[in-house]
């Protein structure tokens, strides 16, 4: 793991507001997933965060758009919709400014196929590539973590070669080993437990990704640029070996 320093654009970016319930808005600044739009949102989000507003309670960048939460006041007029949404006008339109961020590169040893790995003969079958290949792609470096989802630490990662636009499974598994490293429509996920899930499987990784007894609880963060390294099954095992035990309850 190693850390390197990365300006974020500064602009005055297209923007739409809408609300999300009575205690949500989303400010949306596009509708195709890319890495500057997603680096446009963690701009934002940090923007926000420093701002201040009254009533926020999080505020959470994803591919496309930042969600801000808040508490309404009945007694005040600064904390509803139409009151944050002007305040995030102002903010926004002012120019969100650069923002010098300190970009993790996180590797993740993974050990594909096998047990590991069942869809991997599946996807190298369907996109005409070997198993190899598949491997030698899904590897290559510049990945970043969008958004944390779906589960507590779980990382959506991209945006992959075109050639992993794949649709999902046509029949969701019920339960998913923890550490399974999953693709689906250019993306990535690493299951942080077991869970149910509908994405191809490629392999496994021996890191755990969420501990309530560390700081902070999530391997991954957004905006981490992630490195998969192809591992052996003993490899694996090694690591796993050496991972920390939960602390019973």
């Amino acid at each position: 793991m190693s850390t390197v320093s990365k300006q974020a654009p500064a602009n005055v970016p297209d923007f739409k507001i809408r609300a999300q319930g009575d205690r949500c808005l989303s400010i949306d600044f596009g509708s195709e997933i890319d890495v500057q739009t997603g680096l446009l949102c963690l701009c934002a989000t940090e923007a926000l965060r420093q701002a201040n507003l009254p009533g926020v309670t999080d505020i959470v960048p994803s591919y496309t758009s930042v969600a801000l939460h808040y508490q309404p006041d009945a007694h005040s007029d600064e904390t509803n919709f139409h009151s944050l949404s002007r305040a995030i006008t102002t903010l926004i339109q002012s120019g969100i400014p650069s923002i010098s961020t300190d970009v993790r590169e996180v590797e993740i040893p993974v050990c594909y196929g096998g047990e590991h790995g069942p869809d991997l003969a599946f996807v190298a079958q369907t996109t005409g590539l070997t198993e190899e290949q598949v491997i030698a792609i899904h590897t290559k470096p510049g990945s970043m973590v969008f958004m944390l989802g779906f589960a507590p630490g779980a990382p959506y990662i991209g945006v992959h070669d075109p050639i992993f636009a794949l649709p999902r499974r046509d029949v969701p598994r019920t339960a998913v080993p923890a550490g399974s490293v999953a693709i689906a429509n250019r993306q990535s996920t690493i299951y942080p437990n077991r869970l149910p899930g509908g994405w191809h499987v490629l392999g496994a990784t021996p890191l755990k990704l969420f501990g309530l007894d560390r700081t902070p609880p999530t391997l991954l963060m957004p905006g981490d640029r992630v490195k998969f390294v192809p591992i052996s099954v003993a490899e694996f095992d090694r690591i796993a070996a050496m991972q920390p035990q939960e602390t019973p309850a």
